[in-house]
């Protein structure tokens, strides 16, 4: 898909209260879509001051966040998923932008699939090598949706709150220019510390990972 092929709309607006388990609170205009071109239900969370971001000022702050249940609803501490979401909005709210929750789970290959390929991790292989023992690619997420989505909104410059370099080649590919890169924090623990390994390792994730001891 070019910029230029399909167009979505926004389908509907609407304000949503957010709070986080640690008491974090704030606000939420939240855009759902039609035309997306791969058809799922993805949501574009408008943050801060995103009009005025959106409108002149600074580029809006925008993370591409692909949802993962496991993560960001039940807590696990496999991925960081849950912690950048998290930290995201917050961000997000302190500069004015969008968070895209992105119906993209286990890098594109579905929930069930995905606690496959967690079976295949505590047999042994990283969770890219995982997804290539399933028959799946090593990340299948494809943002043409999210640039539809940033398209509608207005956002058609951005600084992109992420540390995966993929994101921002496939946004920039499809007509809308990453402005600047800003890495999330580093969300490291002894659950999480291969998975944060292999994304250095295979997709040159930009993690500030500390040496080994």
């Amino acid at each position: 898909m070019t910029s230029t092929e399909l167009k979505a709309t926004v389908r509907t607006q609407v304000t949503v209260p957010l709070e986080f388990p640690d008491g974090y609170a704030t606000t939420a205009e939240v855009f759902t879509f039609t035309g997306l071109v791969d058809g799922l239900e993805h949501l574009a969370l408008g943050l801060g001051d995103w009009r005025t971001a959106v409108a002149g000022g600074d580029a809006p702050l925008v993370r591409p966040h692909s949802e993962c249940l496991t993560g960001d609803v039940f807590g696990s501490q496999r991925c960081d998923c849950g912690p950048q979401l998290r930290e995201a909005v917050e961000r997000i709210a302190g500069e004015g932008g969008f968070l895209l929750y992105l119906r993209q789970e286990g890098r594109g290959i579905g929930l069930y699939a995905k606690l496959d390929a967690y079976a295949l991790q505590d047999a042994g292989l990283d969770t890219y090598e995982a997804n290539l023992a399933l028959g799946r690619g090593e990340d299948e997420r494809d943002y043409s949706a999210a640039a539809q989505m940033l398209h509608a909104l207005g956002a058609d410059r951005i600084r992109l709150l992420s540390n995966n370099p993929d994101k921002a080649l496939q946004l920039d590919a499809l007509g809308v220019r990453v402005a600047g890169r800003v890495p999330t924090g580093v969300h490291l623990t002894a659950a999480n510390a291969a998975y944060l390994s292999a994304k250095v390792a295979h997709t040159h994730h930009t993690i500030d990972l500390p040496l080994a001891g």
